[in-house]
């Protein structure tokens, strides 16, 4: 135990000691009072993500939203006038007395309204389909056909597009028909004459020839809602006879609608599946080459089988002895006409 005695006395281990239990005393004080710091520390909560349901947008009064439209938070704002937004377009007498508006005289009227149906409806949350109706559309080309202008420029100009510079109520009327062609078809537009009573009163030029050229140059070089919506109106048959009756395109030739073949005679057709050397007169009656002749011959006219008799009939001399060649084709010769 004498060295135990000796390290106690020795200074150098008792001043050892005293530091090391300083700096274990430190970091242990330290350590509680960080640990104390973080209890003591008042922590924000994180705000949770709500949503309001159908039924929570159904039990808002008009006197609530009226005053959440009056609300200092922004967010709370915009969600009130969505749900007064979407309760008006769901609502059809509101939507009816709106399609009633865009087609009063009165231009600032007429506007207030357009505008007001541009709030309500929303193209993303797919709200267009209460616009599909034959209601809607007609009202829509009177609001355009009111919003002509008669002192209009010859739209002759490939280089400038001048949509942009059109009425505001043209462009919001073909803003909502460009959206409606465009997620169905132009089948409703096309009955509510559309081109009879808009698109042809345009200024294309005074004479027939000029139109067209403008008409057509117009949709090769321009980009914009008028092309968008007169390129759905021509891909239905009944938007195309549209445009033709229009004088805005030229009307299609008759040759055109039907095959080139449609013009060859039917036994001219299945000549090859017949040898040319065949006579009728020696067949039988129940042969498929007499049966099938006798048919193909009963569909012609007798100008037609008089000029296949003149162009087509050719006897084959050959017994078989050596190949066919164009010694052994007699035709038969030219008769005058």
């Amino acid at each position: 135990m004498g060295w135990l005695t000796r390290l106690i006395r020795d200074d150098r281990v008792l001043l050892g000691y005293l530091a090391v239990n300083a700096i274990g005393w430190l970091f242990g004080v330290r350590i509680l009072l960080k640990k104390w710091r973080d209890e003591a520390e008042i922590k924000t909560p994180q705000p949770k993500t709500q949503y309001i349901t159908q039924e929570t947008e159904d039990a808002l009064q008009l006197s609530t939203l009226d005053t959440l439209l009056g609300h200092y938070n922004q967010s709370i704002r915009e969600t009130a006038a969505k749900i007064l937004c979407d309760r008006a377009f769901n609502d059809k007498d509101t939507v009816e007395v709106l399609l009633w508006g865009i087609t009063r005289l009165d231009y600032e009227e007429r506007m207030r309204y357009l505008r007001a149906l541009a709030v309500i409806s929303d193209p993303l949350q797919g709200g267009f389909e209460r616009l599909h109706t034959w209601k809607a559309y007609a009202a829509l080309v009177r609001s355009l056909e009111l919003s002509l202008d008669p002192e209009q420029e010859v739209l002759d100009d490939e280089t400038w597009d001048e949509y942009p510079l059109r009425d505001m109520t043209e462009k919001l009327c073909l803003m909502f028909i460009n959206q409606l062609v465009s997620s169905y078809d132009a089948g409703k537009l096309i009955k509510a004459k559309f081109v009879e009573k808009w698109l042809a009163k345009q200024n294309w030029g005074s004479t027939p020839e000029e139109r067209q050229r403008n008409f057509g140059r117009y949709m090769r070089y321009k980009a914009n809602r008028v092309t968008d919506i007169v390129a759905s109106i021509r891909a239905l048959p009944a938007g195309r006879e549209a445009l033709q009756r229009a004088g805005l395109v030229p009307a299609a030739p008759a040759s055109s609608e039907s095959d080139g073949d449609d013009n060859i005679p039917l036994i001219e057709r299945f000549s090859v599946l017949i040898p040319s050397n065949v006579n009728i007169t020696s067949l039988g009656e129940d042969e498929q080459a007499r049966l099938l002749l006798r048919s193909l011959q009963g569909t012609q006219s007798a100008e037609e089988q008089r000029v296949r008799h003149r162009h087509r009939q050719a006897i084959v001399m050959n017994d078989g002895s050596h190949p066919v060649s164009r010694e052994d084709i007699i035709q038969r010769p030219e008769s005058p006409t």
